[in-house]
């Protein structure tokens, strides 16, 4: 295998100088599907014609200005690709092909890259977890825990070498859940960054990538995102050529005179790298418990980001605990309306208590619609402080088991989700963007990923304190899966 393992930049850039033909690259990365795919269950769909979707980008008159030119990629099996049917999960969805492709997956082909696949997640995106009619996707850290989810499979491939970036989407942590699990990054953007998925559940899912290097995370979300100065924002925390305004919206508390001030990110964006992070170790309220070695984790990047030139504080402020409720309450609420308009009777167990549940807090006006108003207000502004980036853990305990939690009640998916991976969702709730980073190895041989959390417009933010944090902590692949 000459190219299965390579990075997106690499790939692509062998493409656009003829060193190699996209069809190989396609051939080798099925021929690594076909091998690993069996025990982890990443896939639902191996598209056998994309080796003759990669003859054609090899005959584009573009191919020297593809960015992704040749490039393989997955995308997880709730976003619509022309010809094949489009799953979410569940055996209740219509086997249809669909018609057309979703905006994200069209620019990631109008750029060159290729699908390869349609990856697993659990029934119409609900739960942290990666179990579903299509199978149980495994993770390839430790085949008996979770890949999480919901874009549990485009994580799994990421992880394994399957391919070099997988397109998910993230409602409350659907990204970053199982990006921390199986070791990989993931980035949700902020609002009208990428075009969202078609149920965007009221603003709180964003469409977004994966990958295996920063370089290659801010390629591809340069691609979704329309946004060629993405490309290189993880070299300098800036985008090259600015497209969108960066401002931070802060609540100013001057005696009896309070404000909103829009103070600009950054006045230079050619300018030196250097920002205001918080990082706050246990940041979940009174009566939730977080993992001594993700704490530890946090505190070693924060020490990290120090030495590269940062100013670094310690953001020892918990998390209302009104938000918690607030954001499961959210959650509920969208699974109901996600089963709107199918056969509750070929709905898992668990999606018709997680659908239950969240009709009738509908029904009582408790649908967390309040909560995400006072917190996308000025609530997560002022918690926040003024840091440019804040650091938390990603996930609060190590991945669970893999299996079985479809064929469980509303109690203990819940439960569950609330235990292993409650540090997400908040952002989802002020649609501020996120990002996961594997920094270290758990004890239990699992990997440990830190979030970085930015204002709207803070993405090249992100992606620059990524680059330096995988540059002091390079990231590894699971045992058995190098190439």
């Amino acid at each position: 295998m000459l190219w299965a393992g390579r990075s997106a930049v690499e790939i692509a850039a062998a493409v656009r100088h003829g060193d190699v033909a996209p069809e190989t690259v396609v051939e080798e990365h099925l021929q690594v599907i076909a091998e690993r795919d069996p025990r982890l269950g990443a896939f639902r769909l191996v598209r056998g014609r994309a080796v003759e979707e990669a003859r054609a980008v090899r005959k584009r008159r573009d191919l020297a200005d593809l960015p992704l030119a040749g490039v393989p990629v997955a995308v997880k099996d709730n976003l619509e690709v022309a010809g094949e049917a489009c799953r979410h999960g569940s055996a209740a969805t219509s086997a249809a092909p669909a018609r057309e492709d979703h905006p994200a997956v069209a620019r990631l082909r109008a750029a060159g890259a290729v699908v390869v696949g349609l990856t697993n997640l659990p029934e119409l995106g609900l739960v942290g977890f990666g179990d579903s009619a299509y199978g149980t996707v495994r993770n390839p850290w430790d085949l008996s825990r979770t890949a999480g989810g919901s874009s549990s499979g485009a994580a799994a491939a990421v992880s394994a070498g399957m391919v070099p970036i997988a397109l998910g989407n993230d409602g409350m942590g659907s990204l970053r859940i199982p990006a921390a699990c199986c070791g990989v990054m993931a980035l949700k953007p902020g609002p009208g960054v990428v075009p969202p998925p078609v149920n965007d559940w009221r603003g709180l899912t964003e469409n977004g990538p994966l990958a295996w290097s920063v370089a290659d995370l801010s390629l591809t979300l340069s691609v979704l995102a329309a946004d060629p100065g993405l490309a290189e924002s993880w070299r300098t925390g800036s985008r090259t050529e600015p497209t969108r305004p960066m401002l931070r919206s802060v609540w100013a508390d001057d005696g009896d005179d309070q404000t909103w001030e829009h103070r600009p990110i950054r006045p230079d964006a050619n300018g030196p790298f250097d920002l205001r992070v918080a990082y706050a170790p246990q940041p979940l309220p009174a009566g939730l418990s977080m993992d001594r070695e993700f704490r530890a984790a946090v505190e070693a990047a924060a020490e990290t980001l120090r030495v590269a030139g940062h100013t670094i504080v310690e953001h020892e402020e918990r998390l209302p605990a009104w938000l918690g409720p607030a954001t499961i309450a959210a959650w509920l609420a969208r699974s109901g309306e996600a089963a709107d308009g199918l056969d509750r009777a070929r709905l898992e167990r668990r999606s018709r208590a997680l659908g239950r549940a969240g009709r009738v807090l509908a029904r009582l006006s408790l649908d967390g619609t309040k909560g995400r108003e006072r917190w996308s207000g000025y609530g997560a502004d002022r918690w926040f402080g003024d840091a440019d980036v804040l650091i938390t853990p990603t996930l609060a305990a190590v991945p669970p088991r893999a299996d079985g939690w479809a064929q469980r009640g509303l109690f203990s998916n819940v439960l569950a989700n609330a235990r292993y991976a409650p540090a997400t969702g908040p952002w989802n709730m002020c649609g501020w963007p996120a990002l996961s980073v594997p920094i270290a190895t758990h004890s239990t041989g699992l990997p440990i990923a830190v979030q970085l959390i930015a204002p709207p417009g803070g993405e090249p933010h992100l992606l620059g304190l990524a680059a330096q944090l995988t540059t002091a902590h390079p990231a590894v692949r699971p045992p058995g899966y190098s190439l």
